[in-house]
Formats: C-alpha cells, structure tokens, sequence
C-alpha cells in the first residue's frame, strides 16, 4: 500500500512504516521472504530449460511473479480471534509458527541461500536444478528433525503472552472509519479480546458496525462510521494457560463545527477557558458522577425555567476543567436570547429567559473530560399560553425562512397542536423590517398551507416574521419571531458573506483577468421543479458550460399548456442566481419553463424546457396513524407507540393526545411535533384509565386522529431486580459453605420471590466456568452449597428473582477457601439491617450465625461508628450483651450517616463481626406516620398505622418483637387503602410485647409501638370506661309480624342487669301492660319486646324503648307513619288471612318444578293440614288430568310426573285442595319463558347423562359415538375437531340414531387423526366429551376398518346361488330334465356339479352348461330310475364357495304307489 492511498491519520502513525518493528518481528518477515524465494525455486529436473532460467530470475526477487508460500512449516489460516476460533485450532496453529520462526536450521539455511542467490545466475542450468533438487531434500530432512524435536520439547515452550507491537492511539473525524492494530506472541497462541471502556465487545450486537480480525498473529479491531460515541479507552487482552496482558489505545473522534475548514474538537462548549483542558499527565483519569440532576420539567409559554446538575469530578484540579455541553434533540446550544448557561465549578444550569412551544424536546447536558464524557438527560414539555380570546386556537410555531430572493421570501412553519375547540381555517403572517418594531400583515385571507410567499419587500433589507393561526372564534397569540433574513439575491448573499453558494445554487466563478469578447453563455444545465403550490413555482438550475470568464445573469420563460407562446418571466431585471420563484400563475393551469442565460456578448440558447407543472397543492394532509398502542413505564409517564401514517409526504411530525377514561376530555402530550413512531407521555395521574390518540403533521395539514387507544391504568412497569450485593461466608466445613448476601436495593416494582445461587471453582488464579447450585430459587438470604471441594478455592455470585424475571446476577464475590472452621468463637450474624429511621433513633435488625463455635450463642454486641470514621471509632450499643435479635438504637445525631454491625458471643468469646449494613442518614422521613393506638366505643383496642403514597403491589407486615406473629389468633389485622389496623381480640398478658408494621416496596416506611403491662392496664380501663356508659345494643328496636298477624316490637342488649329498667313510649306516652299490650323484659338474654293483638289506625306514630341499667342508659326509637304504617298495617292483615287459610288444606309450598337424571319432569308441591277426606285435583289447560290411582300425601308432597318432556307438555298445569275445611289452588304456568327454562333443564339433564366418546369401526370407516339417556330436539349436537366445528359432508356425517349421537368418518386417513370433541348445547351452556382418535386408538381403529371393509367386500363378491333351483325334482322315467339356476360371484365363479358328493362330468345324457358369467343349467335328455339321487351345484371364487342343494326321484308310471312311497322316504331324509 502506498503512502497516498492511507488515510491522513494513519499517516501520522509509526506501526504504518514498514521501518516500525522491533527486531523479532524484522527477522521473522526477512526469513519469510527467504523461504518464500527458495520454494519457487525448487522444481524438478524434468523441467525445460526455457523454463528454469524464468525460475532462477524468479528466485532473484522478480516482482513479476509472487505465488502463495508453500512449505512444512505454516498454512495460511484465519479466525476471528475470540469468536470463531478453537482451541485445538489456535494450538495446531501456533505449534507450526513457532517452530517455523525459532528453528535455528532455518537461520543457517537463509544464510546459506542468500549466497547462493548471488552467484545462482552464473552458474549452468543442470548445476541449478541439481543444487535445486538438494535443496528440496534438505528441507524435508530438515522438517523432520524438527518435528522430532517439537515433541521432546513441547511442554518446555509454554510463554506468557507479549505484545511484539501495541495498539496505538488515533484521532479521526465523525464518519470515517479507524482500524487498531496489534501484534502478539505467546505460545500456546494467545487469544485476543478487545474491550471498549472496560466492556467487552460483541460484533454480533451492532452488525456492521465492529469488525475483528486475526491473521498470521496480527490482530485487528476495525470501528465503521465512527461517532462521537466511540470516543473511549480501547483495550486488547491477550489470554493463554500462561497468563494474560492487555493493551490500551485511546480513540478521539473529532465532530465538523464551523461551515468551512474550521474543525475543533469541543466547538461552542460552555467552559471556563482560562484552564487547560488536557492535563499534562497523559495517564491521569477523571471519574465524573452526575448528582443532583434535573426531572423531566413542565412549563408554560412565557415562563422562566432552569435546568441543573451538581457535578462531581475526581480528582478535582482547579487547573484542569471539564468541558460542559447542552444539546437540545441532537443539536448543541450556545448562549442566545433565548437560552442562557452557567458552570460554577460544581454546578451546571441552563436557563430559559422565556420559555416557548420551540424549546420543547430533550435536552441532555454532557461532561467531557480527558477519560471520556458522562450525560444525563430529560425532557422539557411547554404548555401553551392562554389565549386572549377564550376558544382561540394556540401560536403556531418553527416560523422559519425556506428560501429567500431580492423580491421575496418563502415563510414556513408548523401548525399548533391546540385549535381551540374549533378546526383551524388558516393562518396569518406577519413581517418586520429589523429594528423598525412596525408589523404588517402579508395576507388578505388565512392561508392554510404552512408555506407562504412574502412579496413586496424592498432589496437589501432584513426583516423577521411571525405567524398567526385563526379559527371562527378568534385569531391566537403570534408565534415566535423568526430568524432575521436579508431580501437579497443569493449570489450577492454569497459574496457578502465571502462563502460559496448554498449547494443548489451552483456558483459564479469571479476571476481577476479581463473578460474574454464574444463568448455567448450557453444552455442552463438540469432545470428543475423544486417545489410547487397554487401560491408559487420555484425552479432551479445549473449555470450553463460554456460561459467565459465574465459573469452570467438569466431570463425565465414560461408557456401555457395547449400553447407554443412562450413569455418572459423577467424581462426588465434577469436574476444572478440559479434559481427563481415565479408567482401570478393561474391556479389549475398547467406550465412548461425553460431559461436563457445572458451577458454582455448576449442572450444564449434556452436549456430544455421543464415538463408541465399543474398549479396547485400537490402535497395531501397525512392519512391518520394507526395501531396506538400504550404500554407502562413510571407512575406518572407511559409509552405510546403507533404504526406510521402509509404514504405521508414530507411529513413534519406527530401529536398526541390523552384522555381520562370516561371523562371526554382530551389533553395534548406534546406541543411539538414529535418523529418517528413512539413517544414517552409524562405528567399522568397515578392510577388512572388513560386513552390516547395520534394525528400526523406536514405543511397541508393536520390529519384525522387515529382510532383511540385501549384504556391502560398508569402504574409503574415491573422491572427485573438488580443484583444483590454483599456476598459472604457464615459458615465453612470441609465439603460445604453457607453464603449470605444483601437484598437488591432495587426491587423491581414487585416483593422478591427467590434468589439463585453460582459458583465457581478458582485454579492457580484462573477461575473455571460458573455453575448452578441449585435449580428452584431460595427464599432465605442465606444458603448452604454442598459436594464442595475440600480446601479448592471459590467464587459466587447471586441473582434475585421477581414477578418480572430473573435479574442480573451481582459481582463476582471474594475468593473462599473451603475448609473446616475450627474457631471456638461463634461466626459472624448476617442479614443485618435497620428500620424505623427517626433523626435520634433507629432499630437493628439481625439474623443469628449459622456457625456457633464450639457452645451456644448466649448474646449479642451492636457497635456503631459514623460513616467516614476510622475503625478505631467503633462502639458499643449496648454495654451488656442482648439476647434478643433486635436493639434499638438511641441518642443519634440528626443528619450524620451512620453504619452498624454486629457480633455474636459464646462462652469462647466474641464472635468476628457481621458486614457493615449501608449507611444510613440519622433524619426522620418526610411524612413519616407513627403507629397509634385506639380505643373505640365498644372498647375495642387496637393499633393504627397509615402510609399516604402507598405504592401498588405494596403491602402491611406486621409483626410482634420483630418476628412473625405465631398465634395470630389473639390478634385480627385489616387492611382498607393506605390504612391498616391490628385489632386485639382479648387483650392479656400475653399480648405484652413490641408491635411493628413495615410497609412492602417502600423505601422503609415502618413504625413501633410498645405494650408493657402499664400500658396494657391503661388500654383495658379505657376500654372498660367506653362499654359501660351506655347500655350496649345489639339491636335496635325493631318490628315484625307473627304467624296470626300481632305485632312484635323488640330490641335486644349487650346484657341487662336484674335491676334493669325499660319503658316503652308512644308519642310521648307511656304504653302500660293492658289487653292491648303486652310487654316482656328478659334480663338474662337482654330481649325486651312488647305484643299488640291487632294493629289499628290509631296506632300510627314513633315508639321509643328506654332502658336504665344502673349507670349506663340508653334508648331506641321506631317511627311507624305514613306508607311505612301502612304496609306494615297491610302485611300484619294479610298475615292473618293467611293463618286463617292454613287452618283448612293448604299449601306450603306452591307449585314448582323439577328435572329427574332419567330427563323426566317431575311437577311437585308441598302440602299440609291434610287429612283423609282431602281431594286433590290436577288440570292442564282447565282440563282435569285422570289418574288410575288415588293419589298418596307421603311426606305431604303432590307430584306429577310427565314423561319425555317436549313442546307439547306446554301449558297451564293447576293443582287444587278441598274438603269440608276449605280450598286452595296452586298454578304453574309453562309457557314461554318458563317452557324454555324447563327444555334447557330437560336439555342439560340429557347432556350429562351423555357417555364417554367411543370409537367403533365399520365397513364404511370410523364412526365415533355416544348415547344419552333422553334426546329432544331442542338439545342441539355440534362436533369439532381440533377445536374447528365439523360441518357435515359426504365424508364426514352426524346423526343421531335412536339415543345414539354419531359422528361418522368415512374412509379415514391420517389426516383425521386428532381430538374429536361432542358438544352438546342446552340453550345456555354447553357440554363436551372428547376423544383422542391418535396412536394406538386409531391404528387399531383403522385397522378393525380394513377388516371390515374386506369383509365386507368378500360378502359383497363371493360366489353364492341366487335361485332357479327346486329342493325336489320328481320326474318320469324316460322324460327329459332341465333346470336352470343364477348364480353370481365377482369374479366370475366356477361352476361345478356333485352327485351323491361327486362331481360330475357332462356327457351326451348330462349335459351341464354356464352361460354368461350368470346362468348355469343341468339337463338330462333320458332319465332313467339310476339318475334318482341327490344333486349338488358348487359355485367357487376367491371370496368364497356356496352349494344349491336339490333331489332328483325318476318313478315309473305303472307303480303309482310305489312313487308315492319313494316321495315319502324322499321328503324323510
């Protein structure tokens, strides 16, 4: 590679020199290319001569041929070292290369072949070829001994890996690409990885983006396309059984800042410039923290509003600043009216003087450093102003120049996310000349286009616009102002500002030499439509080839559709620069444009004419988004989500909006358009239903909403939680540790469910691969890990498990030895932490050791010292040992940090120390709520704790002495909202103790409270107190009906002494005890009630009950008046016509229905007061129903059974009571509703008599079935298969047969293997029995079928007899015999005829025939009495053989008797 052809900052780089090597790496290339030299010059004796001297010129070093290296020594092969290599590989591999390169034959052999290459030319060609051919033979002796040595001194040759050339360092600009290089030894081959800022990196998670290479012992990392984002410390580590090293190089990429040659690495950063920014230390790192950072902010149009950040930086030098940077949505801010930024040193601000809808979107401060750079980020939302006019619709905003001439300038902007209630009709704009302070309105109408032209400006001035939006309510608030713009040409805009033309203007060449005379510019170049609206046409071009040296102006023609008359445009001014907006056109009309070119020497050829141009909006409002979709993020923000409006043209952005569910009220997200397709809501109410809706933006419009979203509860998103920490050992014995560790100190949004445990076995220093010490997760925060290796080194690591997932796993631990703890001394507590955090006090927790030592664990020593405190400032918490598991710990200092431990002791003494607990600040929690205890007015006590920002999924704990409560029977907990209460049951004794509630996911809410006996004695008087000032009720006075209509008034108390009191009061009138009344006062029982006989008008009115019980008192009223009176008075009446109707037959239970299993309807009522005499009548539709039988009151029930229930059991069924005590009837009516109810019962009692699914084979298929005790119509059959309803077909049939329900398959074949499904719907719900037709089911099915049908096909095609033939032939003698029979078989049969079991043969007196396939024929031409005897037809095929059995009596006519006595032994036999 030539020098020109590497990039300028690899030029600036040593290792790109071929000079750069160390002495290794030189001699190794030297002794490559001698054998490369020495191989192509070795070939056999055969070859010609012609052909040896163009080998001995090769062999001299002749560029002109160059061929692979062929040799016993090495092989070309590559890998991508740490990814697609193996170890047997990289082994084999460096095996060859090493020996190739330190064999000291092959040093003494390149010594030799550079003499020989010298004097090689003077020498014939057999000398040559025969040395040649020596060569050869010695290489191969040669390679040989060296692989006798390798194997005697394999082991001997291991090396630690070494970097024979480092990576180095390189600064490059954005978007080029950088390639590190390195070379390493070591054998066995070392393994390359490459890390940026200590991670490692994986090619496969950005494709593209990373390459890593490795060749010949050369390894390479190759970054694509850098961005500012690869700026970092790079490090290659080179690993083998040795050891390993690293290497590190630093990438610095550099970002374009100014429009022309000026390139600074940190252009435009907000820094104290006095101080260096690079230290003179090269390998001096900075570690920066970001605290104290900025939320994501809302603000108001107008408002002030500052973004901070406390930044830490270590180490801190005065001398040596970082750099601080803010961008706003991926460009940098500098300082301007609008923004402002600060940096004290330790703090960062960025500060909104007036806050506008433009300053919306993220915002991300960075701290750059010589090691790298820290960020943090967050989103600014600005709400609209209000609006002047009430219903107005919001400011537009983006008010910005798209282009810009000496006569006009085309204004842009976006469109508000507010209307106001109303659609907008368009928009208004307004100019300012700069420095004047005078506006004036553009236009005469609203446009609605977001693009409009201004005209009628006057050369050379500047002036700054601002838009209005206007709806049928009123016009909003302007917008903010634009950028100011100068009304010049742009070629004079350029050549103002000393820059080229802006890139689609091409550019004027302006040279010092005389004009050359006569030149004529030629044709403009690649005339163009840039942008076209009914308003204006912009058309832009390239200057024209042929020009001169003097510059050229132009003229701009247009020609009318339809016309060949082409206009100019310009004709008094030609415009200077390429490009040109023409106005005036007729909107609708179609254009063509074409341009001259001019100057002095005079008018040039116009360039090609332009196709034609409608005048009109070519660009259409966005189709409406589709698909939103929310999904949870925190409890105040959510992600929504939605799919891209199809075939959107230059498309601004999207707003979105959100609405309380329920509420119609819709609410914008954003007032700033928003790219791509998701979009973080914040600001929402925590717990909420929020629905949400997205329209797109661009210059015609704003589109329809998108369909509104599901509504979605904001909560926070559950989240895995993050590693555990804290990772020791509490126990050791020779085959197994007990490890405990911290809870994560983020949960993930949900209580953790388990922890997982690995390890690893450490070797020399190496650790092995990780493995699982267990598969189901532990509850318990400490874990004992068994089969260990005695006195092997380990490591651990632990993962926590939640509703959402496992987490990641923590840090590798400490190295541990397995090995037997002798100590007497206990071992260390674990899982110690705090709770209850007040600014003076907290309490101590703790678990105890799993080791003890050689004796019990008798207590405990809590030591405590501030956080950044020595060792030597440990104390004591107690001065004697605990022992309980808790302490509380007092006299804290508010505001310190603290940290805790604690010690276990046994008779040997003081145990080792448990890890410190985090520490902890020594301040009470804002809002912080204490448990409180409660008496109420039953007396009840109970303890109170409530938690106001209660997160969901959270929960109360409570416990006793900070253990679980074990007799949760004395105590009773409820939990409403944010508030929990613990009830005692029956306070006692044994309730003394400490009582705490700890509040789950909360960043430890917790509270205490204490019952000594003092306290519990003071509870119990205080609840004592509350009972008995008044007489306890446990009912108020209350009124019923009793069986003959009186009227029962009654209350009941808690308890009533003897010496109770009570009055009963009606409107102000004591009741006394008469005939009328009748009052009762059972004290044991605490009933009082009071009886009246009949409840009349005048007993309308409020009655009260008063008790007096000593002390206590009380009293409770009723008040009977108005429709209340009323139906009471109606109720106790008809109570007492229904006494009297009880006293004849009556019913107890009307008349009602119910289903039998057997499908049967069974009409029953329950009777009573019957007696011998009583009848019982039943009628269906006014017509008595007869029965055979009188009818028997067992158990006094009245039945009706109707059998087989259908449509025509329908109708009115009544069953009547008589004798000579009185009537009474009772009707059911089923009709209707009632008839349905009654067929979906008699429905669903047939579908649960249904049996199991079976399967049965026929000739004809599969057919699978089910019976049912009782089938109707109305019981509707639906069949599936594989959840798919089965319809009915030629092949696959249902039916019903009888009480069979049948599903038949004809001709199965695999394909309907599968589970078959029976429904059997009642009107209401339905009933499945299902089968599974696979595996040994349908195989033994299918081939009982293939039976079947061969079966079946053998009864269909045997050979068989049809008919023809008589059982008995009797004949004359002498007369001829003829019978003829069908027969039938497929295939044909074969026909054979027995006499007496013998065949017969047919001859000139029996002549038998088979014609046809079908007709078979016995003819005897003579008979004679010797032809008497039985006859056989035999018909035969291969499905089968069937005979016709027929007898044959010849008698002579003279002996008529002796006939009639052969018919008679003929018809015996």
């Amino acid at each position: 590679m030539s020098s020109m052809s590497l990039p300028f900052y690899q030029k600036q780089h040593r290792h790109y020199d071929r000079a750069y090597r160390d002495s290794t790496l030189s001699s190794t290339m030297q002794q490559y290319r001698q054998e490369e030299k020495r191989s192509t010059a070795s070939h056999s004796h055969k070859v010609r001569s012609k052909f040896s001297d163009e080998m001995l010129e090769t062999s001299s070093g002749s560029p002109q041929m160059k061929r692979a290296k062929q040799n016993y020594h090495s092989a070309g092969h590559e890998y991508i070292s740490g990814f697609t290599d193996t170890k047997d590989e990289r082994i084999k591999h460096s095996k060859a290369n090493l020996f190739a390169g330190e064999s000291h034959y092959f040093e003494r052999d390149a010594t030799e072949e550079h003499s020989v290459q010298k004097t090689a030319m003077h020498k014939s060609r057999k000398v040559a070829i025969r040395e040649s051919a020596e060569r050869v033979s010695l290489n191969k002796h040669i390679y040989d001994t060296q692989e006798f040595h390798r194997r005697l001194r394999e082991d001997s040759l291991l090396r630690v890996p070494e970097f024979i050339i480092k990576p180095r360092s390189h600064t490059v600009w954005e978007k080029q690409n950088v390639k590190l290089h390195c070379t390493v030894s070591g054998w066995p081959e070392p393994r390359v990885t490459w890390s940026k800022n200590n991670v490692t990196i994986n090619v496969h998670t950005d494709p593209g983006k990373y390459v890593i290479d490795s060749k010949f012992g050369v390894h390479s990392l190759e970054i694509n396309n850098c961005d500012f984002d690869d700026t970092a410390q790079y490090r290659a580590s080179a690993m083998n059984a040795k050891g390993e090293l690293s290497a590190f190089a630093s990438i610095v990429v550099k970002r374009f800042k100014a429009e022309h040659g000026d390139i600074s690495f940190h252009s435009g950063g907000h820094a104290h410039h006095s101080y260096d920014y690079f230290p003179g230390d090269p390998h001096m790192k900075f570690d920066v923290h970001i605290v104290e950072k900025f939320e994501v902010s809302f603000g108001k149009e107008g408002d002030t509003l500052s973004l901070g950040c406390t930044v830490v930086v270590h180490p801190s030098l005065k001398r040596f600043q970082p750099e601080i940077q803010w961008w706003h949505d991926g460009v940098q801010l500098k300082p301007s009216e609008w923004v402002q930024m600060h940096w004290s040193g330790e703090s960062a601000t960025l500060t909104f003087t007036h806050l506008n809808k433009e300053d919306e979107g993220l915002y991300i401060m960075r701290v750059l450093t010589k090691s790298g750079y820290e960020q943090h980020s967050g989103y600014v939302f600005v709400r609209d102003a209000d609006a002047e006019v009430a219903g107005a619709p919001a400011a537009p905003l983006d008010v910005y120049c798209l282009d810009a001439n000496k006569d006009y300038v085309i204004v842009s902007w976006k469109q508000p996310a507010v209307d106001g209630g109303s659609s907008i009709v368009g928009y208004f704009v307004d100019r300012c000349e700069v420095r004047t302070g005078h506006w004036v309105q553009c236009n005469d109408t609203p446009v609605k286009f977001a693009r409009f032209p201004v005209t009628g400006l006057v050369e050379g001035r500047s002036y700054i616009f601002r838009v209005r939006a206007v709806n049928h309510v009123g016009i909003s608030r302007p917008s903010r102002i634009s950028e100011p713009v100068a009304a010049l040409d742009p070629s004079d805009k350029a050549r103002l500002k000393g820059l080229p033309l802006a890139p689609w203007t091409g550019q004027i060449i302006v040279t010092e030499e005389e004009p050359a005379e006569g030149v004529v510019p030629g044709q403009p170049r690649e005339l163009t439509v840039t942008e076209a609206t009914k308003s204006y046409v912009v058309l832009s071009w390239k200057p024209p080839g042929q020009r001169g040296h003097e510059g050229i102006m132009y003229y701009v023609e247009k020609c009318v559709a339809g016309t060949e008359d082409w206009q100019r445009v310009n004709p008094e001014i030609p415009v200077k620069s390429p490009r040109f907006a023409l106005f005036d056109l007729a909107e609708g009309k179609s254009y063509r444009f074409r341009v001259r070119s001019a100057n002095s020497a005079g008018i040039g050829e116009p360039s090609e004419a332009t196709e034609f141009t409608e005048v009109t909006d070519k660009l259409d409002i966005p189709k409406p988004p589709q698909h939103v979709i929310p999904s949870r993020n925190t409890d105040t923000s959510m992600v929504v989500t939605w799919e891209e409006s199809k075939d959107a043209k230059e498309l601004v952005g999207y707003y979105i909006e959100a609405s309380i569910d329920g509420s119609g009220k819709w609410e914008p997200c954003n007032n700033k358009p928003v790219k791509g397709k998701r979009f973080i809501c914040h600001g929402l109410q925590t717990g909420q239903l929020y629905k949400f809706q997205v329209r797109a933006v661009n210059a015609a419009g704003l589109s329809q909403f998108s369909p509104e979203s599901e509504a979605l509860e904001v909560k926070a998103a559950l989240a895995p939680p993050t590693p555990p920490y804290g990772i020791t050992v509490l126990e050791s014995v020779h085959d197994s540790m007990v490890l405990g560790w911290k809870q994560p100190q983020f949960q993930g949004g949900s209580d953790i469910t388990g922890y997982f445990v690995d390890y690893l076995e450490v070797i020399d220093g190496i650790p092995g691969k990780w493995k699982e010490a267990h598969i189901k997760a532990i509850t318990d925060r400490a874990y004992r890990i068994h089969d260990l290796k005695e006195n092997m080194v380990y490591q651990f690591q632990v993962r926590a498990v939640n509703m959402a997932g496992v987490g990641l796993p923590s840090l590798p631990s400490d190295k541990f030895k397995c090995e037997e703890w002798t100590i007497a001394v206990p071992g260390p507590p674990h899982d110690v932490m705090y709770t209850e955090v007040r600014k003076n006090s907290l309490v101590l927790l703790w678990k105890a050791p799993i080791y003890t030592g050689r004796s019990e664990v008798t207590g405990y020593y809590a030591d405590i010292r501030e956080a950044d405190a020595d060792d030597e400032k440990w104390r004591s918490v107690n001065e004697t040992e605990t022992s309980k598991r808790y302490i509380k710990v007092q006299g804290l200092k508010e505001g310190v940090i603290y940290v805790f431990r604690v010690r276990a002791v046994n008779r040997a003494g003081v145990g080792k120390p448990s890890d410190l607990t985090e520490p902890v600040t020594a301040e009470t929690p804002p809002d912080t709520k204490e448990i409180a205890v409660n008496v109420d007015d039953d007396g009840v006590i109970s303890l109170n704790f409530e938690c106001a920002d209660m997160p969901d999924g959270s929960k109360f704990v409570w416990s006793k002495n900070y253990e679980e409560l074990i007799d949760s029977s004395r105590v009773t907990a409820e939990t409403k909202g944010g508030k929990t209460k613990m009830i005692f049951n029956d306070p006692g004794k044994d309730d003394l103790g400490i009582y705490s509630c700890v509040v789950t996911g909360t960043d430890g809410v917790s509270s205490s409270y204490t019952i000594d006996e003092a306290e519990l004695l003071r509870l119990l008087e205080l609840s004592h107190e509350h009972k008995f000032p008044v007489v306890p009720l446990k009912s108020e006075l209350a009124v019923e009906l009793l069986e003959k209509g009186q009227v029962r008034f009654w209350l009941e108390a808690e308890h009533l002494s003897p010496n109770g009191q009570c009055k009963f009061v009606f409107n102000d009138k004591e009741i006394k005890n008469d005939e009328k009344y009748k009052i009762k006062v059972d004290p044991k029982t605490g009933l009082v009630e009071m009886t009246m006989e009949k409840l009349e008008d005048i007993d309308e009115g409020t009655y009260t009950v008063q008790l007096q019980d000593g002390k206590a008192s009380n009293q409770s009223s009723l008040v009977l008046i108005g429709d209340v009176f009323k139906e009471l008075k109606k109720e106790a009446e008809f109570q007492r016509g229904e006494w009297i109707r009880k006293q004849g037959p009556h019913f107890v239970e009307y008349l009602g229905w119910e289903v039998n299993n057997d499908c049967s309807v069974l009409l029953k009522c329950k009777v009573a007061n019957i007696k011998k005499e009583t009848s019982i009548i039943w009628y269906k539709d006014d017509r008595e129903i007869m029965f055979d039988e009188k009818h028997d009151f067992k158990d006094g029930v009245c039945t009706l059974l109707v059998q087989q229930f259908s449509k025509k059991d329908a109708g009115v069924y009544e069953i009547v009571l008589k004798d000579d005590r009185g009537r009474d009837s009772s009707v059911l009516r089923l009709l209707e509703k009632a008839f349905n109810d009654v067929i979906s019962e008699v429905c669903r009692a047939a579908a649960q008599t249904a049996t199991d699914l079976k399967v049965q084979s026929t000739e004809h298929g599969i057919r699978i079935y089910s019976f049912v005790s009782y089938y109707l119509d109305d019981l509707k059959i639906i069949w599936y298969y594989r959840d798919t309803k089965l319809a009915s077909t030629d092949r696959v049939k249902n039916g019903v047969t009888g009480e069979q329900l049948w599903l038949q398959i004809n001709e199965p074949t695999e394909k309907d293997k599968g589970t078959y499904t029976l429904e059997l719907f009642d009107g209401k719900a339905g009933h499945k029995k299902s089968v599974e037709l696979s595996g040994t089911v349908f195989d033994e099915a299918f081939a009982e079928f293939q039976r079947l049908k061969q079966a079946a096909i053998a009864e269909k095609n045997r050979a068989r007899v049809i008919g023809g033939l008589p059982d008995v032939v009797t004949i004359q003698e002498g007369k001829s015999l003829n019978l003829t029979c069908n027969v039938w078989g497929e295939p044909v049969p074969t026909v054979s005829w027995l006499k007496n079991d013998r065949e017969l043969v047919g001859d000139a007196h029996l002549i038998l025939k088979f014609e046809s396939g079908k007709f078979a024929s016995f003819t005897i031409t003579d008979v004679r009495t010797t032809d008497s005897g039985k006859y056989s037809i035999l018909v035969k095929n291969k499905y089968g053989t069937e005979t016709g059995d027929f007898t044959v009596s010849v008698f002579i006519p003279e002996d008529e008797e002796l006939q009639a006595e052969q018919q008679q032994e003929v018809k015996k036999k």
